[in-house]
């Protein structure tokens, strides 16, 4: 199997990493853009759009350029790097991922170029307080009101749902809470009557949302009434695979940031890094670095896989492991360091929290083994 890059692909991926290493160069920007009101810079946005990097995964007619999770991987590892706080996973690969398979045209033709070009952010709010990791847990209810749908509920850490122009919303129209069929996704402006918003920063530095819906007004059902598990369950899939692309840009920034400071730390007279057992856990570092990023190389693969069983176990199995990685590598990370990694002042522990959050994004560790566990291991197809 030939895992090279095009010619294409290397481009994108030399001018994304450009991009990120000027914004993100300076750690003290990202404190400052994390302080502003949204929790993050309008102007990197504006640059992104720029790139054609909003666009980067929606389809020509909607104004896109039809990437696909080779790209994702590569935008998505260039951002681990730099920590970017933009809301990139919210609204290009959870908001419009959906939009652009779910909504008609006249709803499609509406939002989507104002995402390409930057003029708007959306938020996927789904996750419930009972539900854990269980995507088809939905107690969030809609019903008909003459010739609209109206919304009651409350979601969860909706990312980046502080700010968002647009929440795509998961709501039950038939069936009990825990059923597969009977979901439906809606279009909801988070401005209308009924809906109320409570924004805060996530332990990583970036943004969520509560939301709550009480008798608030859709502006459109997206997509066939009760039928949007199967495009929910794709869409997080993907969100999971870039995730992992992710994972693996931090955990390899954490460690060259680790063995440059067993460099220059001195210690007896000499860098702490000449110490072998030391040595052997920055070796240690390097291995999970590369194992994850070969788990990552083959979510980007799977997503794209027809069987949906067989996609969803290859992708519990990728997450389940770049997850039990990272969390080593922090860990290994931040006592290589010190005390000095516990500081907000420093880097280290800022990739360390993120690769944390990351763990706990659609299902942990533990989670995705039982999913793998219950599928009998990894299909066929791999």
């Amino acid at each position: 199997m030939d895992f090279d890059l095009t010619d294409e692909q290397r481009l994108l991926s030399d001018s994304v990493g450009r991009l990120v290493a000027d914004a993100y160069g300076d750690f003290e920007r990202r404190k400052a853009w994390r302080a502003e009101p949204r929790g993050w810079s309008e102007e990197n946005w504006r640059n992104f759009a720029e790139m054609g990097l909003l666009g980067l995964t929606l389809p020509a007619d909607d104004g896109g350029f039809e990437g696909g999770p080779v790209e994702t991987m590569i935008v998505m590892e260039a951002f681990g790097r730099g920590l970017v706080v933009e809301p990139y996973l919210a609204t290009v690969l959870l908001g419009a991922g959906l939009l652009r398979r779910a909504g008609d045209a006249a709803t499609r033709a509406r939002i989507l170029p104002r995402v390409v070009e930057g003029e708007l952010t959306l938020a996927f709010a789904h996750q419930e307080r009972q539900a854990r990791h269980d995507l088809h847990d939905v107690a969030t209810t809609a019903r008909r009101d003459g010739a609209h749908w109206v919304l009651d509920g409350a979601k969860g850490v909706v990312l980046h749902g502080d700010s968002a122009g647009r929440l795509v919303v998961s709501a039950r129209t038939s069936g009990a809470r825990r059923d597969h069929d009977g979901i439906s996704l809606f279009l909801v402006d988070p401005e209308a009557r009924g809906v109320t918003r409570r924004g805060y920063a996530t332990q990583d530095g970036l943004r969520a949302a509560e939301v709550v819906l009480d008798g608030a007004r859709a502006e459109a059902m997206l997509g066939e009434e009760g039928a949007a598990l199967p495009l929910i369950e794709l869409v997080v899939d993907e969100a999971t695979a870039a995730l992992c692309a992710e994972a693996v840009g931090a955990m390899e920034a954490l460690r060259d940031l680790t063995v440059d400071y067993l460099k220059q730390r001195q210690q007896f007279g000499r860098p702490i890094g000449d110490f072998q057992a030391l040595q052997h856990r920055a070796a240690d570092m390097l291995v999970a670095s590369e194992q994850a990023r070969s788990m990552a190389m083959y979510a980007a693969m799977m997503v794209g896989v027809q069987d949906s069983a067989a996609r969803r176990t290859a992708l519990s199995a990728a997450k389940a492991l770049v997850g039990r990685l990272a969390d080593q590598l922090g860990k290994d990370a931040v006592q290589l360091h010190g005390g000095i990694a516990m500081t907000e002042e420093y880097k280290a522990g800022h990739y360390f929290k993120r690769l944390a959050m990351i763990g706990g994004l659609f299902g942990d560790v533990d989670h995705h083994l039982r999913q793998v566990v219950a599928a009998g291991g990894l299909p066929e197809t791999a």
